[in-house]
């Protein structure tokens, strides 16, 4: 167990473009973490897994969308590990011709099995209810929550900062369920401003964060979700080309490329103290995608 989930030192890459003020952007590579099991996921995962591991579970239950990459994540760490894996997939219709879906057919290869569901019945996700009649199917099993975010997730998220980022003035990170950007800001330093980019739109995610940290020291900048989760267009597919042209760093149009975006059009609005260093986290999610910016 813990040889797949070893403390890894990744890679720091500094982005040599001509910014403005004395501003330095770094990237910090979670998406090297793992080849199949990258970034924050590897991150979430690591002590849920362990949990099961410790509580003699043999099977464990999840959610998520066709392009989950917690979906893939899970089956993939539930391979390696020797756990059963369900997933719990929003949208019924996608059920006859799912294995057209890279994300769900990899998932489906690592041993995960599949309870297609209406969007209706998803939001009962957390239900009490819903997760009896779901054990009633498949019989015991770990739970991990939607996104991977829970007290065991943060944990693992608390450690993507290490002592020696207390050089960085800002710490951006992508936001999907919070899960991420509450570790970082537990892992920070005073002098430190975490900001988060919404990936969706909503003000759920306030509310969420703070279920997790009691520190002040972030901010949520929410006008980078191009419309939505999964939602994107072509002054965003553009901006990643370019990225990957100039940094040689490869995004992905529903997390790290908005961030990205979001970071670069704050500093071109002087948002950043001159002079300042940024950390954004690259948090993997290249699974699945990446043809369609070709």
């Amino acid at each position: 167990m813990m040889d797949l989930f070893a403390n890894m030192v990744v890679p720091t890459t500094k982005v040599e473009l001509p910014f403005p003020n004395g501003i330095e952007l770094y990237i910090r590579r979670e998406d090297l973490l793992h080849p199949e099991i990258s970034g924050n996921k590897f991150r979430k995962l690591k002590y849920n897994m362990a949990t099961a591991i410790e509580m003699g579970y043999n099977q464990l239950l999840t959610f998520g969308g066709a392009y989950s990459n917690h979906i893939a994540a899970t089956a993939a760490a539930g391979r390696i590990l020797g756990l059963s894996t369900i997933g719990v997939i929003r949208g019924e219709e996608i059920q006859t011709n799912y294995r057209d879906n890279p994300t769900l057919k990899k998932a489906e290869a690592d041993g995960m099995r599949f309870k297609f569901v209406t969007r209706t019945d998803y939001r009962e996700k957390n239900s009490t209810a819903f997760l009896t009649k779901l054990k009633e199917e498949f019989g015991n099993f770990y739970f991990v929550p939607e996104g991977g975010t829970n007290p065991e997730a943060i944990k693992g998220t608390e450690e993507i900062l290490q002592e020696e980022d207390v050089r960085y003035d800002y710490v951006c990170c992508a936001v999907g369920t919070g899960g991420t950007l509450a570790g970082i800001i537990n892992a920070s330093s005073s002098h430190q401003q975490i900001i988060g980019f919404p990936a969706l739109k909503g003000d759920f995610l306030q509310a969420e964060i703070t279920k997790y940290t009691k520190k002040k020291n972030w901010q949520l900048e929410t006008a980078y979700h191009f419309g939505g989760y999964a939602k994107y267009n072509d002054d965003l597919l553009g901006f990643i080309r370019h990225f990957e042209r100039d940094a040689g760093i490869l995004l992905d149009p529903i997390y790290t490329g908005k961030l990205l975006f979001g970071i670069f059009d704050l500093i071109e609005q002087n948002q950043f103290k001159n002079n300042s260093k940024i950390l954004a986290i690259h948090t993997g999610g290249l699974q699945g995608w990446n043809e369609k910016i070709k």
